[in-house]
């Protein structure tokens, strides 16, 4: 194997099993440094090792074996230095045992979105220590340069370490109070997947299935939580257009030009008896409008069949929950879907606080297209590119503004 070919496959296991090798380590040694820190070092003795013995058959036992090794190393030179500091370890505990990872991750998550920690902060560690996205990538989800997010990722690991944070799932009485963060984690490790803001793929798929998994394991977990059902839902119903999301050179694909063929019908049943069940005798929170949104998309037979009216109807309710600029944008493209691209402009043009958002001059430019205003779209366009958008969202955006 070569250096490249090993480092390309170490960097795919990391992203794919870090969470879990972290969050089983952290559960035996009871912190989250001493358990990154084992981490680093198995994956520098992987990069060492791997290009000659080869990648191993279950890379992410490797891991943990060789990770939990370097931090019992460590406890032992650190007894060594304070001889009165004993090692203490959960006895006739497995580090193999696989029925315990959802428990695992799920711990970590609410250790990570604890109360005393900001949301954003919340957000931010669980993203870096569970999930694996780089300190690039959270920043860019917050739209905050990269060393404020770096501070306020150490600033929150500080806090746990200081204040004595458990790392448990809270008890029964205590969930509800403690899962909006968690599962404002779990939506923004979704949206990266399907809008990355360094990697050059237009969807990850493997983000997508992570945060499908962490949502799935919640919903067990609150099986009557609307706020948990709605999000598992409006994941499931949205990454199941994933294989016709891209074309044949890796490149995004607009919802009307996508083949139905290709999306996966059994997903979108599931989420849409997931959604059913949960609206029973409630009031809907905003994840479940969108799901609706995401399984109006799902049952419709063709683009041109979609209930666009419903939709706006959807977004309204929507707005009226979470008056964010993201559903102001996205409300103002089903307005245009529904009475026209004219009332959709109108719609855009009155949120405000999205300047430096590519994703609205990009739906702009498209309704300008539409209108004839060629010049403007391609104004909107230019402006989008300089917002700098991820690589994939860049490409499609030049491919646009080469069409006109």
């Amino acid at each position: 194997m070569g250096d490249s070919r090993g480092l390309n496959e170490l960097t795919e296991v990391v992203r794919r099993e870090g969470g879990r090798v972290l969050a089983t380590l952290t559960r035996h040694l009871g912190s989250l440094d001493l358990a990154e820190d084992a981490v680093q070092d198995a994956v520098v003795k992987a990069l060492e090792k791997w290009p000659t013995i080869g990648t191993p058959d279950n890379p992410a036992a490797w891991l943990t074996t060789t990770a939990k090794n370097a931090a019992l190393d460590r406890i032992r030179r650190e007894s060594r230095r304070r001889p009165k500091e004993e090692l203490t370890m959960p006895p006739g505990t497995s580090w193999s045992d696989e029925s315990l990872v959802a428990d695992d991750l799920l711990r970590l998550l609410f250790t990570c979105c604890h109360p005393t920690l900001n949301r954003e902060a919340q957000a931010a560690l669980a993203l870096r220590t569970l999930c694996g996205l780089t300190t690039a990538e959270i920043a860019a989800a917050f739209l905050v340069p990269e060393p404020t997010m770096a501070q306020r990722i150490v600033r929150a690991k500080r806090k746990i370490a200081g204040a004595g944070i458990p790392y448990r799932v809270p008890p029964d009485e205590d969930l509800p109070h403690r899962v909006e963060g968690v599962l404002t984690t779990i939506y923004l490790l979704f949206t990266e997947a399907h809008h990355s803001s360094t990697q050059p793929t237009a969807y990850r798929v493997d983000l997508a299935d992570e945060a499908i998994y962490l949502g799935r394991t919640l919903h067990e977990l609150l099986p009557d939580n609307n706020a948990v059902a709605g999000l598992l839902a409006l994941m499931l119903a949205t990454h199941a257009r994933r294989q016709a999301r891209v074309d044949e050179a890796g490149d995004l694909v607009l919802l009307a030009d996508q083949d139905r063929t290709r999306w996966d019908r059994d997903a979108i049943g599931e989420a849409d008896r997931i959604l059913n069940n949960s609206l029973a005798g409630s009031l809907p929170h905003p994840y479940q409008l969108q799901a609706a949104i995401a399984c109006v998309h799902g049952l419709s037979p063709s683009y041109r069949e979609t209930d666009w009216q419903e939709i706006r109807l959807l977004y309204d309710r929507l707005i009226e929950l979470q008056p964010t600029a993201v559903v102001a944008v996205n409300r103002a493209v089903a307005v245009a879907e529904d009475q026209g691209p004219a009332a959709g402009l109108a719609e855009l043009e009155r949120v405000h606080g999205v300047d430096k958002w590519h994703l609205y001059h990009s739906a702009r430019a498209e309704l300008l297209a539409r209108l004839g205003l060629e010049e403007q779209a391609r104004r909107s366009y230019r402006t989008a590119l300089a917002c700098e958008p991820g690589p994939a969202d860049r490409r499609f955006i030049e491919r646009r503004l080469e069409r006109l």
